[in-house]
């Protein structure tokens, strides 16, 4: 199957390179971004790899989780222990996921009573989420030195005074979900309010589960954006979200050994407060989030493990951009993990120069310093580059990264090899922290019709921690150096005014210190999209297609590939009143991401939106 996958990209390139470039609009590559270097970048600029998706691009693909819409992006693989509401992993260029960070409107989405201190994707719904930004690849200068990825996740922004959005829809497997939101802004004042409440009954997670019931599940998400300007130079934010979830599951251990009536609870509070100070030539910004979460898991409905987690994040960014031939940029933070009442702090300060002397060359260069409770200091680093030529066929771009960091045991690892449970060879030595390396090159062309791009990359980690899978001994040290590399290939191509294509193909090997491969890690991933918009844009229907190819599980037992197609069309009835239809799966593919995990087959949603406006 990576054959017609390959295949096909070949295709879709070769088709763009034949087309005439006209007016070179540079949308693309003039789009500011701020998730590289944390203040607002024109693309062009940038040496490190981003991508992007809209509000447009996330709404066409109407999937109710946020997971579904980001592993439709470059170099993401997803995986799933089941229907929605279940442990939901999203691995950018092969890492784990773990080593990703995700911001939501500025606050760091994590939790550190969790096995790693990571995001909860299983519990992050798309609706109200307005852009999405992915910057691959290590980038610890900026986001703490164990980021190996960041997701850069912002709600919906008003493009008029006032605006109510109302949304209901239903389908398969019993799933209902209503949703509204309100957007708007004044002289001074802007604001977002965001309330989801989804229900799924589900269908039966695990091909061995012999009760074979069905595994529903239930969010509740509020989520609140407000800002202010004090005055002309000062801006206050206040940022505040609150999830509730519950999930049915297989696959749990109670007093007469393993049983398939499982469930777990889920409740997240995160709230954060930001000053923002901005001149011309000057910006600083002070901010404080605040996370707490709770897990509580049950067999047969009786309380097992439960935990508590806290984190506390105080951070400061700077920048001077009327420097003479460079920009600086330059910040401190402080972070505290709690894990069931075990505490751990961190402090960390950065500084990164970006040249200013050129508009066609571009250099970046920075480094960074953390001081761990437990694991002392540290230093990483991150260089980039690149380099513009304007051609007949549009603006291409060279560029190239290179960058470092380290991740320290999470409170949770430390926790289970001093426990009960845990014994040699986890319990023979402490964990140690692991330390990560990565490098990438790559060339683009933008022009008004179509983006090219493609990449080669390599990041390697030392000393990954991992479970025990054979004896079930607790946490142990993957000794050695653990290497992802691969290619990265990238097409956006406007055929007509009313019809879009666009697809990614990722080659990546993922293998661990011994040279055998790294469990769910598919050595292929494509996407390819469609878009075709009619009647004025009133009508829009699109289709999604992904697949994955040569990816192992435990045991190394071989998955099969797979590919997997949606559909969805909405048409715009009146300017208040929208209808869509989706359907997900439309060819009832039989797949499994993990194994004997089932997910879902062939599933038909409907919907309708209703949009309040003022002018």
């Amino acid at each position: 199957m990576y054959i017609k996958h390959s295949f096909s990209v070949i295709i879709l390139v070769a088709l763009l390179l034949t087309q005439p470039a006209e007016l070179q609009a540079q949308v693309a590559i003039d789009e500011i971004i701020v998730t590289s270097n944390r203040i607002p970048i024109p693309a062009r600029q940038l040496g490190t790899s981003v991508s992007v998706l809209d509000f447009e691009g996330i709404d066409s693909r109407g999937t109710l989780a946020l997971a579904d819409v980001i592993r439709q992006m470059p170099a993401v693989a997803a995986s799933s222990n089941g229907g929605l509401g279940n442990a939901t992993t999203l691995r950018i260029r092969g890492e784990e996921g773990f080593r990703t960070l995700t911001y939501l409107d500025g606050m760091r989405l994590q939790d550190p009573s969790a096995p790693q201190v990571a995001t909860d994707f299983s519990n992050l719904v798309s609706s109200g989420i307005g852009r999405v930004e992915i910057l691959r690849g290590p980038q610890g200068l900026a986001y703490g030195a164990d980021a190996g990825g960041v997701i850069n996740l912002n709600t919906r922004s008003a493009s008029e005074p006032f605006e109510l959005n109302l949304e209901a829809q239903a389908g398969e497997f019993g799933t209902r979900q209503t949703s509204g939101n309100l957007i708007g802004h004044a002289e001074s004042l802007d604001y977002f309010l965001s309330v989801a409440d989804f229900n799924t009954d589900g269908f039966n997670n695990r091909p061995s589960d012999l009760i074979a019931d069905e595994d529903g599940y239930e969010n509740q998400t509020l989520h609140g954006r407000l800002g202010y300007a004090l005055s002309e130079r000062w801006r206050l934010d206040l940022v505040h979200r609150e999830v509730d979830g519950s999930n049915d599951y297989d696959g749990c251990f109670g007093s007469l050994g393993p049983s398939g009536d499982c469930s777990s609870d889920y409740g997240m509070q995160a709230s954060r407060l930001g000053l923002e100070f901005l001149s011309e030539g000057f910006s600083h910004e002070l901010s404080y989030t605040r996370t707490r979460t709770e897990r509580q898991d049950f067999t047969a409905s009786v309380p097992t493990f439960g935990s508590q987690g806290e984190q506390v994040r105080g951070e400061y960014i700077g920048s001077a951009t009327t420097l003479d031939g460079v920009d600086l940029i330059w910040g401190f933070d402080y972070q505290k993990d709690v894990a069931n009442s075990m505490g751990r702090k961190n402090q960390g300060a950065f500084v990164e120069l970006l040249s200013d002397f050129s508009q066609a060359f571009f250099l970046t260069a920075g480094l960074r310093y953390d001081d761990n409770e437990d694991f002392g200091a540290n230093t990483s680093f991150r260089l980039s580059t690149a380099f513009l030529l304007e051609t007949r066929a549009g603006t291409l771009k060279f560029k190239a990264a290179l960058g470092s960091g380290f991740r320290a045991p999470s409170p949770f690892e430390i926790q289970y090899n001093r426990g009960p449970y845990a014994f040699p060879p986890a319990t023979s030595s402490p964990l140690v922290q692991e330390e990560s390396r990565g490098w990438e090159v790559g060339a683009q062309l933008d022009a008004e019709k179509y983006h090219l791009e493609a990449i080669i990359f390599d990041q390697s980690v030392s000393n990954a921690i991992v479970f025990d899978l054979v004896g079930y001994s607790g946490y142990l040290q993957d000794l050695g150096r653990g290497v992802s590399s691969g290619i990265e290939l990238i097409a956006d191509f406007r055929i007509t005014e009313a019809l879009r294509a666009s697809a990614n193909y990722t080659y990546n090997e993922a293998d661990r210190p011994d040279g055998s491969q790294r469990f769910r890690r598919p050595n292929h991933l494509f996407n390819f999209g469609l878009r075709f918009a009619g009647f004025n844009d009133r009508m829009t229907v699109n289709a999604f297609y992904r697949s994955q190819a040569e990816a192992i599980d435990i045991g190394q037992i071989a998955l099969e590939d797979f590919g997997v197609l949606d559909l969805t069309a909405s048409f715009q009835i009146t300017e208040m009143l929208r209808v869509y239809g989706r359907i997900e799966n439309t060819l009832d593919e039989e797949y499994r991401e993990i194994l004997d995990y089932n997910t879902a087959g062939l599933a038909a949603y409907i919907g309708i939106k209703l949009k309040f406006s003022a002018f």
